[in-house]
Protein backbone atom coordinates (compact mmCIF):
# COMPACT_ATOMS: atom_id res chain seq x y z
CA UNK A 1 0.00 0.00 0.00
CA UNK A 2 1.25 3.47 -1.00
CA UNK A 3 0.75 6.01 1.92
CA UNK A 4 1.32 9.74 2.44
CA UNK A 5 0.76 11.27 5.90
CA UNK A 6 1.10 15.42 4.66
CA UNK A 7 2.92 17.56 5.93
CA UNK A 8 1.94 21.41 6.33
CA UNK A 9 3.96 22.34 3.21
CA UNK A 10 2.08 19.39 1.20
CA UNK A 11 -1.25 20.92 2.68
CA UNK A 12 -0.86 24.46 1.30
CA UNK A 13 0.95 22.85 -1.75
CA UNK A 14 -2.47 20.52 -2.64
CA UNK A 15 -4.69 23.95 -1.76
CA UNK A 16 -2.37 25.55 -4.48
CA UNK A 17 -2.63 22.86 -6.77
CA UNK A 18 -6.74 22.31 -6.48
CA UNK A 19 -7.43 26.04 -6.99
CA UNK A 20 -5.93 25.48 -10.52
CA UNK A 21 -6.89 22.04 -11.24
CA UNK A 22 -10.84 21.95 -10.40
CA UNK A 23 -11.54 24.95 -13.00
CA UNK A 24 -10.65 22.80 -15.83
CA UNK A 25 -12.82 19.98 -16.50
CA UNK A 26 -16.47 21.00 -16.81
CA UNK A 27 -19.42 17.86 -15.37
CA UNK A 28 -19.13 15.17 -18.21
CA UNK A 29 -15.76 16.37 -20.08
CA UNK A 30 -12.64 14.37 -20.47
CA UNK A 31 -9.61 15.97 -19.18
CA UNK A 32 -5.87 14.99 -20.87
CA UNK A 33 -3.80 14.43 -18.18
CA UNK A 34 -0.26 15.41 -19.37
CA UNK A 35 2.70 14.89 -16.65
CA UNK A 36 5.55 17.11 -16.56
CA UNK A 37 8.78 16.94 -14.94
CA UNK A 38 11.04 20.12 -16.23
CA UNK A 39 14.23 19.16 -14.48
CA UNK A 40 14.31 15.97 -16.93
CA UNK A 41 12.72 17.34 -19.49
CA UNK A 42 10.39 14.89 -19.66
CA UNK A 43 6.46 14.77 -20.29
CA UNK A 44 4.17 11.98 -20.20
CA UNK A 45 0.18 11.82 -21.34
CA UNK A 46 -2.22 9.68 -18.51
CA UNK A 47 -5.56 8.06 -18.74
CA UNK A 48 -7.74 10.94 -18.22
CA UNK A 49 -9.13 9.14 -15.14
CA UNK A 50 -6.24 10.01 -13.38
CA UNK A 51 -7.77 13.36 -13.21
CA UNK A 52 -10.73 12.64 -10.57
CA UNK A 53 -7.94 10.61 -8.86
CA UNK A 54 -5.62 13.61 -8.28
CA UNK A 55 -7.92 16.13 -7.56
CA UNK A 56 -9.35 13.36 -5.01
CA UNK A 57 -6.01 13.05 -3.48
CA UNK A 58 -5.08 16.42 -3.10
CA UNK A 59 -8.63 17.41 -1.42
CA UNK A 60 -7.45 14.85 1.32
CA UNK A 61 -4.29 16.02 1.72
CA UNK A 62 -5.69 20.10 1.82
CA UNK A 63 -7.62 19.03 4.80
CA UNK A 64 -4.54 17.15 6.34
CA UNK A 65 -5.51 13.65 5.56
CA UNK A 66 -3.18 10.79 5.02
CA UNK A 67 -3.94 9.20 1.46
CA UNK A 68 -3.77 5.27 0.97
CA UNK A 69 -3.01 3.96 -2.70
CA UNK A 70 -4.46 0.37 -3.13
CA UNK A 71 -5.53 -1.70 -6.01
CA UNK A 72 -9.29 -3.01 -5.67
CA UNK A 73 -7.94 -6.51 -6.52
CA UNK A 74 -5.73 -6.40 -3.61
CA UNK A 75 -5.21 -8.68 -0.99
CA UNK A 76 -5.38 -7.43 2.79
CA UNK A 77 -4.79 -9.07 6.21
CA UNK A 78 -7.23 -8.57 9.19
CA UNK A 79 -5.24 -5.95 10.64
CA UNK A 80 -4.84 -3.33 7.24
CA UNK A 81 -8.61 -4.21 6.25
CA UNK A 82 -9.74 -3.02 9.74
CA UNK A 83 -7.34 -0.56 9.53
CA UNK A 84 -9.05 0.44 6.38
CA UNK A 85 -12.17 0.67 8.06
CA UNK A 86 -10.85 2.18 11.11
CA UNK A 87 -12.36 -0.59 13.83
CA UNK A 88 -10.59 -3.55 15.58
CA UNK A 89 -9.27 -6.59 14.28
CA UNK A 90 -11.64 -8.78 16.87
CA UNK A 91 -14.93 -6.91 15.63
CA UNK A 92 -13.56 -7.28 11.81
CA UNK A 93 -13.01 -10.57 12.07
CA UNK A 94 -16.54 -11.03 13.78
CA UNK A 95 -17.34 -9.26 10.35
CA UNK A 96 -15.75 -12.10 8.38
CA UNK A 97 -17.50 -15.11 10.55
CA UNK A 98 -21.01 -13.62 10.39
CA UNK A 99 -20.62 -13.48 6.56
CA UNK A 100 -21.04 -10.00 6.04
CA UNK A 101 -17.72 -9.53 4.43
CA UNK A 102 -16.29 -12.30 1.91
CA UNK A 103 -12.91 -13.73 3.04
CA UNK A 104 -10.84 -16.45 1.95
CA UNK A 105 -8.66 -18.66 3.91
CA UNK A 106 -4.70 -19.12 3.55
CA UNK A 107 -3.67 -21.83 6.07
CA UNK A 108 -5.23 -20.27 9.46
CA UNK A 109 -4.77 -16.39 7.74
CA UNK A 110 -8.05 -15.00 6.25
CA UNK A 111 -7.14 -13.07 3.34
CA UNK A 112 -9.66 -10.59 1.90
CA UNK A 113 -10.45 -8.01 -1.05
CA UNK A 114 -10.02 -4.54 -0.61
CA UNK A 115 -12.64 -4.07 -3.07
CA UNK A 116 -14.93 -6.14 -0.87
CA UNK A 117 -14.09 -4.27 1.95
CA UNK A 118 -14.98 -0.67 0.34
CA UNK A 119 -18.25 -2.40 -0.62
CA UNK A 120 -18.88 -3.70 2.82
CA UNK A 121 -18.11 0.20 3.86
CA UNK A 122 -20.00 2.10 0.97
CA UNK A 123 -23.14 -0.02 2.35
CA UNK A 124 -22.60 0.53 6.19
CA UNK A 125 -22.04 3.89 5.37
CA UNK A 126 -24.92 4.33 3.31
CA UNK A 127 -27.11 2.68 5.96
CA UNK A 128 -26.05 4.53 8.46
CA UNK A 129 -27.21 8.02 7.17
CA UNK A 130 -30.49 6.66 6.28
CA UNK A 131 -30.70 6.04 10.00
CA UNK A 132 -29.16 9.53 10.43
CA UNK A 133 -31.75 11.01 8.00
CA UNK A 134 -34.66 8.85 9.49
CA UNK A 135 -33.57 10.57 13.31
CA UNK A 136 -33.37 13.67 11.68
CA UNK A 137 -36.66 13.80 10.44
CA UNK A 138 -38.02 12.57 13.25
CA UNK A 139 -36.24 14.79 15.40
CA UNK A 140 -38.04 17.88 13.56
CA UNK A 141 -41.31 16.28 13.81
CA UNK A 142 -41.29 16.67 17.24
CA UNK A 143 -39.85 19.84 17.37
CA UNK A 144 -36.87 18.88 19.00
CA UNK A 145 -34.74 21.51 17.02
CA UNK A 146 -32.37 19.41 15.25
Amino acid sequence: MESAQPTSETVQIANEALSQLRPLRKIGQKVEVRLEVPSRNASVVVPGEVYSLVVRILTELSVGNGVTILPVNAELTTQQAADLLSVSRPYFVSLLESGKIPHRKVGVRRRVLAEDVVVFKRKDDAARRKVLDELAAEAQELGLGY
